[in-house]
């Protein structure tokens, strides 16, 4: 559905995306997390049309994103910071979403105003952040897009609100087939919505794996050992800490193999604990450099 090949974008010098790859499939829900400056938000300005790659491809069912207007109507894109035309209330940007989305759909936005409970009249501007975020999902849900494009989606709304975005967004993906990517921080949140995800980093792809593959491909181990044994030499390790003798370790590979190994070792305790997609990213990350980094003040 969504391929991004080996893009490369540079501003001034500065290489933003540096060979980037991204696979979204048909009726996904994507999570594209990374930290700050890794590239997110202009890999998502390339899928909305917004910017044009240096190289690479941006191809959404085979076709390029840049000044193609018919490919954009099937797009719906809700950034971080909103943009409404300034004299603008609701009905007015309601007539203007109908006007560029063929699929818009009257008696849905009609629906969905008994849930976002918003003042149609009031002009966006004088709403509140968390209200014209409201009004953002009102107007995209309404529009039946093929393709949502969310960038911090939930951020400044109230956690009853926030779980009813999602509801009605994974109720778009199982009813009308969407294909959603959505950036955030909130990787918990993620974690509960999202059956893919890719992490980047400095402009490149770290992994990619559907959730269940890259839960199943990394494994925290709390271990004891007797006396002068140790942990097998060639396990992957991402990350290792000691509380008395309880051994915490976080290592790559399958969870069948390492749990096989491990038992193999005869150590006096050990248990397998599964990882939060946050635990994962840290991790991950942690082996691209981007560590937590222990400072003595």
């Amino acid at each position: 559905m969504i391929q991004v090949e080996n893009v490369v974008k540079t501003f001034d010098g500065f290489r933003a995306l540096d060979g980037l790859n991204i696979n979204v499939p048909r009726g996904a829900i994507y999570g594209l997390v990374g930290p700050n400056g890794s590239g997110k938000s202009t890999i998502i300005r390339h899928l909305t049309g917004i910017y044009h790659q240096d190289s690479g491809s941006v191809l959404i069912d085979g076709q390029p994103v840049y000044e193609n207007p018919a490919l954009k109507s099937r797009i719906a894109y809700i950034p971080d910071d909103l943009y409404f035309f300034l004299q603008a209330n609701i009905k007015d940007m309601m007539r203007f979403y109908k006007g560029v989305f063929p699929n818009f759909d009257e008696c849905r936005y009609n629906k969905l105003r008994e849930v976002f409970n918003l003042d149609e009249k009031r002009a966006m501007r004088h709403l509140s952040k968390g209200m014209q975020k409201q009004a953002a999902f009102w107007l995209a849900l309404s529009s039946h897009p093929e393709i949502l494009i969310l960038d911090e989606p939930v951020d400044g709304l109230d956690p009853v609100m926030r779980r009813q975005v999602w509801s009605l967004v994974m109720g778009e993906v199982a009813e009308h087939g969407a294909t959603v990517l959505v950036s955030s921080h909130n990787l918990r949140e993620l974690e509960d919505a999202c059956d893919h995800v890719g992490i980047i980093h400095k402009g490149k792809t770290v992994l990619e794996h559907s959730l269940s593959q890259l839960q199943d491909n990394i494994a925290k181990v709390q271990i004891v050992y007797p006396e002068g044994k140790f942990l097998p030499d060639d396990l992957q390790i991402l990350h290792e800490s000691r509380s008395g003798r309880v051994q915490t370790v976080i290592i790559r590979g399958e969870i069948a193999e390492i749990e096989a190994r491990l038992a193999a070792t005869k150590p006096v305790f050990f248990d397998m604990i599964p990882l939060t997609l946050e635990e994962i990213f840290i991790y991950e990350m942690g082996g691209a450099a981007y560590e937590i980094k222990d400072i003595i003040l």
